[in-house]
């Protein structure tokens, strides 16, 4: 269980974040929460699926990064390798919450996970600046949780959308790999392509207008990364036999 409390300059000054991306770090996910705001940058290396969220019905978007549990191809032994990394692994071990202010009002405000292995005092980004201010560092996170924040109304306006024209469908990947085992990748839903091409040319004026469009057509293109996604397990899959 995580020991979340709100972050300040004065409880907080000495506190670092080790930001390399390792294992020991709770980085080997085989998926991650992604939002349409970075679809734009998740296309470019992971494939965009759908799930249901068992106990509230939503939906949301995941970008995958492996195969099984404990399993990210992008990550190797210290390094992340590509480009881009999600906003939810980059944000890590802070989270963005509401408090209440003295006249009632809600305001958003940054919480830190005081367990997370990221923590130290010792080594890594200084959060705070000697005289109390707000680092580099903290500054980019601050601007990531907001992202996120943003990304979560953005997410139901989008699969809002979906739903409406019923565009999404379920879709199984078979998978092959170099050591004979089959797999399965079952349990995730896309967008029916040719259903948002017959949408009627009001509906797709009004998806172009608000980027609802070009975020669908962010999610058929990453599509392809299945492929480049496979090969990375089986040249892993590679790699351990031959260190055998």
């Amino acid at each position: 269980m995580s020991n979340t409390v709100l972050l300040d300059n004065v409880t907080h000054k000495n506190l670092k974040i080790i930001t390399r991306k390792s294992a020991a770090f709770g980085d080997n996910l085989p998926s991650v929460l992604t939002f349409p705001q970075e679809f734009r940058n998740i296309q470019t290396h992971y494939p965009i699926c759908f799930q249901q969220d068992s106990q509230n019905g939503r939906y949301y978007a995941a970008a995958l990064m492996g195969f099984e549990d404990n399993e990210n191809v992008f990550l190797d032994q210290d390094h992340w390798d590509a480009s881009y990394i999600p906003l939810m692994i980059e944000r890590q071990p802070f989270f963005i919450g509401g408090k209440k202010t003295a006249d009632g009002q809600e305001t958003q405000v940054i919480y830190v996970d005081m367990d997370s292995p990221r923590i130290s005092e010792t080594e890594g980004e200084f959060v705070f600046m000697a005289q109390g201010g707000n680092s580099a560092y903290l500054d980019r996170i601050s601007n990531i949780l907001g992202a996120i924040h943003q990304g979560q109304e953005d997410s139901l306006n989008f699969f809002n959308a979906l739903l409406e024209y019923e565009l999404m469908e379920p879709f199984t990947l078979e998978v092959k790999l170099v050591d004979g085992s089959n797999n399965k990748l079952v349990g995730f839903q896309t967008i029916n392509e040719e259903k948002l091409r017959a949408l009627p040319a009001g509906v797709l004026e009004t998806f172009s207008r608000n980027g609802i469009l070009q975020q669908a057509y962010w999610v058929l293109a990453s599509q392809s990364n299945f492929a480049a996604l496979i090969q990375r397990k089986n040249n892993r899959i590679e790699s351990n036999t031959l260190g055998k």
